[in-house]
């Protein structure tokens, strides 16, 4: 069998038998997609590689612990790990607005939240009242998934049990659901930054 042939889920297989060659493979086949996803986030190539290096840290303790089941659908759950290594990376450095588990519609529960002056406060409830007009916009399949995302911070295989639909499924409503809120904001010239 070519090396080339063998699909993710034999190497993943191979690997958490003891064989190291098989996640080497896994890395180098991957490799580019994940730099490419991590850089178009942090645009920092040092970031980019600390972030890559930690993904494949929490891949290996995951498949060492047993921990994996993603029936072969490998890239996509690295994906997953590295978009949630930005997130984390992000939240550490404090640019990007925490999203809290209350399940409120509160996208800028911001840590420096007591300091915003009177003028920031208004544009800011103004911005989360576009945001959830936005939202309501937007199919009743979409919306249900972007809330438990966004606001109730549920991983895709949460919603998926949840909603009893595919975690494909889930992902692609929630593409639809960023696209469809782009057109809206287009349609209407909204304009979300302050």
């Amino acid at each position: 069998m070519r090396k080339e042939t063998i699909t993710d889920a034999v190497l993943v297989s191979n690997y958490i038998k003891g064989d190291e060659s098989s996640l080497a493979m896994l890395i180098k086949r991957h490799k580019q997609r994940i730099y490419s996803f991590i850089y178009s986030k942090v645009l920092d190539r040092d970031i980019t590689e600390d972030v890559f290096q930690d993904t494949f840290i929490k891949v290996i303790n995951t498949l060492k612990r047993g921990r994996y089941n993603e029936e072969g659908k490998f890239l996509p759950w690295v994906m997953r790990i590295a978009h949630n290594l930005v997130i984390d990376h992000f939240r550490k450095n404090n640019r990007m607005p925490k999203f809290d588990n209350s399940g409120e519609f509160s996208i800028f529960s911001v840590l420096s939240d007591g300091d915003l002056n009177a003028e920031k406060k208004i544009i800011k409830s103004q911005v989360e009242e576009d945001v959830r007009r936005l939202i309501e916009e937007l199919p009743e399949d979409q919306k249900q998934v972007l809330v438990m995302r966004m606001y109730k911070d549920m991983s895709f295989k949460e919603i998926s049990e949840k909603t009893g639909v595919s975690i494909n499924t889930a992902l692609g409503r929630m593409r639809y659901a960023l696209i469809n809120m782009r057109k809206i904001i287009e349609k209407h010239n909204i304009v979300l930054t302050n």
